[in-house]
């Protein structure tokens, strides 16, 4: 009887010493954990990057996996002194979400330099696979062209031939606001005006006036976060639809109608890479994200963190995990394997690193047309992913030259 004890003892440390001894890989999410962004990525992406994790169980495969989290606090100098202490000390294998473009293009070069892993889920700056496009970028669930490419012509197809941009004053609302404008016009609409707000402002009162004086018959929101939540709640205030002007909010979150309320939001047109009641996959999973997330549905970012994780450790799984050190390397293992997830489905990874999946126009319930909490979108278009992005040799990406 001893001897069968002692045997199972060396069995277990046996099985102890094996599993540390396994490659590690470290991801680091980077987001705004407590401020604007908070709800669309925050804690919800870091619950994201761990069942994603469990999910794939790479103690299976070889190798283990361990996640990191900070808060960029939408700050550029802040984001890229996290990054470089976690390559430089913590030996961060990639950096994954990062919100705020200004953030991700700074991070991106900083990745590049130290040929790391970006996983960019929530920035959406069409730039990031476009002109400042690197071998170590995988830009996965939407993108500034997407988003305007799937709302403005749908709203244009609708009459809606006159544009007003309210105009996030930073890098991502100014390549929305162009990547939509670009649109608006290819499709014979007329861009008659642009207001620059200030990022993360409060009183969006004179930049509506601006916009209600254009007589334009589209405001188009190019911003996001706490500021499309504000700017729409203002705008009802201020009776701006009430004289037969329409909002368009070019870049919406679930989150974000959830805090606006269905009163106010209702309508609303909208471009998503993912809804959580898609199908029988995208609520199961939902609802186990839920159940980890204080009771919140997953936004498309938090979805895009999940997913382009999976699919980052099915790279790995396929490399020597001495080679899979090279960001670059990786990246280009993760564009040879076709993506396939129950979020996204089936897609791929293009030259440029942007992740091919399809997109979703939809709209906003009306109060009485919903039946439970967080039921708030109603299909309108899917958007094939070969149609949804803008076509890589259109980008100026350097990787397709």
């Amino acid at each position: 009887m001893k001897m069968i004890i002692e045997l199972f003892a060396l069995a277990l440390l046996s099985t102890a010493v094996k599993a540390q001894d396994l490659p590690t890989f470290k991801a680091g999410v980077l987001n705004d954990q407590s401020g604007l962004y908070a709800d669309i990525d925050g804690p919800g992406s870091v619950v994201a990057a761990k069942m994603a994790v469990e999910d794939f169980a790479p103690e299976k495969h070889g190798f283990k996996v361990e996640v990191l989290a900070a808060d960029h606090q939408n700050k550029p100098d802040v984001g890229v002194a996290i990054t470089r202490r976690w390559f430089d000390i913590d030996h961060v294998d990639a950096v994954v979400d990062v919100p705020t473009s200004s953030v991700a293009l700074a991070v991106s070069e900083l990745t590049k330099e130290k040929n790391k892993t970006f996983l960019i889920d929530a920035a959406g700056s069409s730039d990031l696979t476009g002109k400042a496009c690197t071998p170590n970028n995988v830009h996965w669930t939407y993108d500034t062209w997407a988003l305007a490419n799937g709302t403005a012509k749908a709203i244009i197809g609708t009459g809606g031939k006159t544009w007003f941009f309210l105009t996030a004053d930073y890098a991502f609302g100014h390549a929305l606001a162009r990547d939509a404008s670009e649109i608006v016009k290819a499709q014979g609409g007329q861009v008659v005006g642009q207001v620059l707000a200030p990022f993360q402002t409060t009183d969006f009162s004179s930049f509506l006036l601006q916009a209600q004086g254009s007589k334009a018959q589209i405001i188009a929101l190019a911003n996001s976060g706490g500021d499309t939540i504000t700017s729409v709640k203002q705008a009802q205030e201020f009776g701006l639809t009430s004289g037969g002007q329409k909002l368009a909010g070019l870049l919406v979150f679930i989150s974000d109608v959830k805090s606006m309320g269905l009163q106010v939001a209702q309508g609303l047109l909208l471009t998503e890479a993912f809804y959580w009641d898609l199908n029988d996959k995208t609520r199961a999973w939902s609802k186990r994200f839920a159940a980890r997330n204080e009771g919140r549905y997953p936004t498309m970012n938090q979805a895009g963190v999940y997913a382009s994780m999976l699919h980052w450790m099915k790279a790995l799984d396929a490399m020597d995990k001495t080679k899979a050190r090279s960001g670059s390397a990786v990246v280009a293992k993760m564009k040879e394997i076709p993506t396939d997830d129950d979020l996204f489905g089936k897609g791929m990874i293009r030259k440029d690193g942007r992740t091919i999946h399809d997109m979703y126009l939809f709209q906003v319930k009306k109060p009485s047309e919903s039946k439970a909490d967080y039921d708030f979108y109603k299909v309108v278009a899917k958007i094939p992913g070969d149609e949804a992005f803008r076509q890589m040799d259109q980008g100026g990406c350097p990787l397709v030259q």
